[in-house]
């Protein structure tokens, strides 16, 4: 269910591809059901079909609501007014159809199969399934109080039955590709890290068969064309110093500290603990990507990061409905890219207010004053995309204060006021 996207980006993709697809089925579903019901009544006018009609506008609209703003509140209305309109449907369709005699005709179904389609609501994965029977149940028992009130024969829905088994398996299967590439995740991590100390041992190596070769050899080849008798005094001072950088390993502690570097960088960065307190507070952070691209930047622009992706956190936390992100680090020789990702209720950033400065202050404004570009992809009811680009190496430019001040606000975890 990757559907051939990036790893860090097929999970939220494919949850949202779900939610709109089953959300267009469902509004197909319920066009239909009005079409079949408009046709019947130019058919025959003496058939009072008009209940069933007016019921399925609500639903049609609460749908709507449904795929524009994803939440409890507009899921939970959708089920208890869409099984209301499954009723009215039902006992009209029922004592006006001659032809259905029983709760499982197909005229029927396609309402209780909308209800069944909420599971795709993109809340939150893992709910989906949820919510699907509680569709599933909620038009099942509309749909046989109308047929023993109309008299008619109560059977099995098979084809709303089927409807729910595809939805719930399509879900699952979404589910376990998610997990299954958050556990692989660790790994490309490690194997990341394990190819960089791989990389500083073969530095090392390299450092090892120079030094050889710069003296070692070339003394025993001074020494082999050097006339007979006393070493010449300058020779051997060259040599007895050579011996002490080898014999000191001066070298090779320097190799030694890179390649630590290379272990702890991220776990050292100010970006990791920014990390560490968002899922501390509840947030559930995974990173991706090139851990050691913070290392890359200048203090005061990894500093003016790290409180940018922290504010981004408890935007998440505050106001996008969601208990997961994620964090993407990209490295070029020129820049470093930083992504967080939440597949959130989203926001419409024209649409804040003037008094709520986290975006254009703690965000925006922070990462332009080191000298970077921040691009925000955010819509209601689509998650928000943050995407910070910082310059490799650039010293940027700290607004007016004391440096202690940027430090302390990262570690009293308190960021500005979220947008």
């Amino acid at each position: 269910m990757l559907l051939g996207l990036p790893s860090h980006l097929a999970p939220q993709s494919s949850s949202r591809a779900i939610a709109r697809a089953c959300h267009a089925i469902a509004t197909v579903l319920l066009v239909a059901a009005t079409v079949i019901l408009v046709a019947a009544q130019i058919t025959n006018p003496a058939l009072i079909l008009w209940p069933a009609m007016v019921a399925l506008v609500p639903m049609l609209a609460l749908l709507l609501v449904v795929e524009r703003v994803r939440s409890t509140v507009s899921t939970i209305a959708y089920l208890v007014v869409g099984a209301a309109a499954v009723y009215v449907y039902a006992v009209t369709a029922l004592a006006q159809f001659s032809w259905i005699t029983s709760s499982d005709a197909f005229t029927i179904s396609l309402p209780k199969l909308a209800l069944v389609m909420v599971g795709g609501s993109g809340l939150r994965a893992r709910r989906g399934p949820l919510w699907a029977t509680f569709g599933l149940v909620a038009g099942e028992v509309a749909t046989q109080i109308a047929t023993w009130q109309a008299g008619a024969t109560p059977r099995i829905d098979a084809t709303t039955l089927l409807g729910y088994v595809l939805i719930v398996a399509t879900m699952g299967g979404s589910l376990i590709a998610r997990d299954r590439a958050r556990r692989v995740q660790p790994n490309l991590h490690r194997a990341a890290r394990d190819e960089q100390v791989s990389e500083v041992r073969h530095e090392i190596e390299q450092q090892a068969s120079a030094l050889v070769h710069d003296t070692v050899l070339s003394h025993l080849a001074a020494i082999s064309v050097a006339a007979d008798g006393r070493l010449d005094p300058s020779l051997a001072a060259d040599i007895q110093r050579d011996l002490e950088v080898i014999v000191g390993q001066e070298w090779l502690h320097e190799s030694v500290a890179d390649a630590s570097h290379v272990q702890g960088e991220w776990e050292a960065s100010e970006l990791h603990r920014a990390v560490e307190q968002a899922e501390a507070q509840g947030l559930d952070v995974s990173v991706t990507g090139d851990v050691s691209a913070p290392a890359r930047l200048a203090p005061a622009v990894a500093r003016a990061l790290s409180l940018a992706v922290a504010q981004c956190f408890s935007n998440v936390l505050r106001h996008a409905g969601t208990k997961q992100a994620e964090l993407v680090l990209l490295a070029s020789d020129s820049d470093v890219s930083v992504m967080v990702i939440d597949n959130g209720v989203g926001f419409d950033e024209s649409k804040t207010g003037a008094d709520r400065l986290g975006v254009k202050n703690s965000i925006r404004g922070r990462i332009e004053r080191v000298g970077g570009t921040v691009q925000i992809w955010s819509s209601p009811g689509s998650g928000t995309s943050v995407m910070f680009g910082l310059p490799v190496g650039a010293p940027g430019v700290v607004a007016a204060g004391p440096r202690g001040a940027e430090r302390s606000e990262l570690e009293r975890d308190r960021p500005e006021d979220a947008a």
